[in-house]
């Protein structure tokens, strides 16, 4: 009987109108839109590692053809000591990626398409040995690119699966 319930409950969820992003894979409009980005440059270490996480997830190599948009990226990376022992040793940092970017028309209009913001923080342990430290520093740095680059890629998709005529 509980079963019966359940299964009527969940028969309105079928008409409500969710339909998946990627509903044909690889070779869907949606990623076959996704594709057709071309990521422009973003400066220092966090740029090109953004860059290249966000080529991967859009399927684009940068060595297409004739791109039709253009996703503009600025990134801001700051390391804020938060912790402080007695002796004034910063003992627990934040590492924190914002990222401001536009899709953008690949013309000589260059019309903006969106223009949205994303970021993310990580805690880091700061401890007596220098290379821990960085080391700590860079994998916080390479995760921290990866949330980012998957929430723009995120609103990209979004954007091109309601707005198909564009």
């Amino acid at each position: 009987m509980k079963r019966i319930a359940a299964l009527l409950l969940l028969l309105p969820l079928a008409g409500c109108g969710l339909h998946p992003l990627y509903e044909s894979g690889t070779h869907g409009p949606v990623a076959a839109k996704l594709s057709q980005i071309e990521v422009g440059p973003i400066s220092g270490q966090s740029g090109w590692l953004m860059r290249n996480a966000l080529n991967d997830r859009l399927g684009a190599t940068g060595h297409s053809d004739a791109p039709r948009y253009k996703l503009v990226v600025d990134l801001s990376d700051d390391i804020t000591g938060l912790g402080i022992n007695q002796e004034g040793t910063v003992t627990r940092e934040r590492r924190t990626l914002r990222a401001r970017f536009r899709l953008i028309t690949n013309d000589s209009a260059g019309t903006t398409l969106l223009d949205a913001s994303a970021g993310s923080d990580a805690g880091i342990d700061s401890v007596s040995s220098d290379y821990a430290t960085v080391a700590a520093e860079q994998t916080a740095l390479e995760n921290l690119v990866n949330d980012v680059a998957d929430q723009i890629v995120a609103r990209v998709a979004v954007f091109a699966r309601h707005n198909k005529g564009r």
